[in-house]
């Protein structure tokens, strides 16, 4: 079968087929963005050429940076920058063919090219996914800090950096890191640029993108009848708030669905600690019942009440509802969203990075749950299975479960040995556990209760 691009993009048809909005050989680049995954392409990309065609605006074509793996070069450069968005909701699949990716780089390889990207005057917009452990690595934030020093260098014309990873305050905490790569390495002059010229608005991001299999690009292929090698698949649902801190222009993302907001902290509060925070407890509860999905998962009753506890009794208590929001029908219909059996989004997929995850979505509910003087049981729960899926590491089937986290190696060793003490031994790690919540005797109780029971059943 013909592979997609832009020679053979004519013969798409089909009622559950659309193509790009605007010709993609229109598209001049305006923006750059750093860590080229499965994500963005399901979520900012669509939105940044959606904005573009609804305003017949041509200057937001996107050159896209990979991590350290050329994979995804290697999927779209063939094709021209196109991919599909398999979009599979219970009732059906559409197929979206995205064209404002023009220019793709591997981020391990072409640092150079990168660095002239951010720093041409045409760019006024960076954006970032390097997930919650690239903002600790830093070899991203490095070649950030790098190209706008270049950029001030050629001109010092203002632009914005865009972070739409999942930590609190992304937009602070980016701004904060790459202050310190430029206060460590960068003249006054420059430093005094970036704090001036320079914007960090913050963002939460919210769309499931499972990873794709072999029968998704069989299903795609289907109805694009072409191949698609750098295809995608997502849910319907998709939300992207930004906050209104622009230090130059940018594509008119509101007129895609996004939602300009003077505060994204209520917004990204309550999805990190109800969405994110039921899906981490689902995915290592979901994965040593030996449930390969978080539709399977969810469906299980005792995991679904699991879930909708932690959102009502631990987490909803400490939030501040976004303007608009009913909370707890926002908790609900975070888990009809989860039982949509058509994703297939894996436990062990969510299950990755789990020493990085877990400090924001579930140890920020327990502090704060802690300090009002309740007991957080259900992120207690999540804890504890998160520490049986390290400690064991295979289902109550025998099957084994792969530990993916930047800490592995540290991990294993304090999850080795007997099952006494290895809740003690896990609450060492000051990377995943600071003092304060090592501390907190009553929840390291309610840990040690749920690892006890967890373990007695697998």
């Amino acid at each position: 079968m013909e592979r997609l691009t832009l020679s053979t993009l004519g013969a798409i048809a089909g009622d559950a087929v659309t193509g790009p909005r605007l010709d993609p050989r229109s598209l001049s680049i305006g923006l750059v963005h750093l860590g080229i995954g499965a994500f963005h392409r399901a979520h900012q990309a669509v939105y940044t050429e959606l904005a573009a065609a609804a305003t017949g605006d041509d200057r937001w074509g996107e050159f896209a940076v990979t991590g350290r793996s050329a994979t995804v070069v290697q999927q779209l450069q063939p094709q021209d920058g196109l991919y599909g968005v398999l979009t599979k909701s219970s009732e059906r699949s559409t197929l979206h063919v995205v064209g404002g990716v023009r220019t793709i780089v591997n981020g391990g390889g072409d640092t150079a090219a990168t660095l002239a990207a951010i720093a041409d005057p045409a760019v006024r917009v960076v954006t970032l996914t390097i997930t919650e452990k690239g903002y600790r690595t830093g070899s991203s934030l490095g070649v950030l800090a790098t190209g706008l020093a270049a950029r001030f260098r050629a001109g010092a014309e203002p632009i914005s950096v865009v972070s739409c990873d999942n930590l609190s305050g992304n937009g602070e905490q980016l701004r904060r890191l790459v202050q310190e790569h430029a206060d460590a390495a960068g003249p006054a002059d420059f430093v005094t640029w970036l704090r001036q010229c320079v914007a960090f608005p913050s963002t939460m991001v919210d769309r499931i993108v499972p990873a794709t299999t072999d029968r998704d690009r069989a299903e795609a292929e289907a109805l694009l009848g072409l191949r698609d090698e750098g295809l995608v698949v997502a849910e319907p649902f998709g939300q992207w708030v930004i906050e209104d801190n622009f230090a130059a222009d940018r594509p008119a993302w509101e007129r895609a669905g996004a939602t300009l907001a003077a505060d994204v902290a209520p917004y990204e509060k309550a999805k990190l600690r109800m969405l994110n925070g039921t899906h981490s407890l689902l995915a290592y509860l979901g994965a040593l019942h030996g449930y390969s999905t978080i539709a399977e998962a969810v469906a299980d009753e005792q995991l679904y009440d699991a879930a909708r506890a932690l959102q009502r009794e631990d987490a909803i208590p400490t939030l501040e509802a976004p303007p608009g929001t009913d909370l707890a029908a926002y908790g609900d219909q975070i888990l009809e969203r989860f039982g949509n059996p058509h994703l297939r989004h894996t436990t062990i997929q969510v299950a990755m990075d789990g020493s990085q995850k877990l400090p924001i979505r579930l140890l920020d509910t327990a502090r704060d749950r802690l300090r009002a003087g309740a007991v957080p049981h259900h992120c207690a729960l999540a804890v504890a299975a998160w520490i049986v899926y390290v400690h064991r590491g295979q289902d109550r089937l025998g099957r084994e479960l792969p530990l993916n986290d930047p800490l592995a190696p540290v991990l294993r060793e304090h999850a080795a040995g007997s099952e006494e003490g290895l809740v003690d031994r896990m609450f060492g790690l000051r990377e995943v556990f600071d003092e304060e919540i090592a501390g907190q005797d009553a929840f390291r109780e309610a840990v040690r209760d749920a690892t006890t029971s967890l373990l007695k059943l697998h």
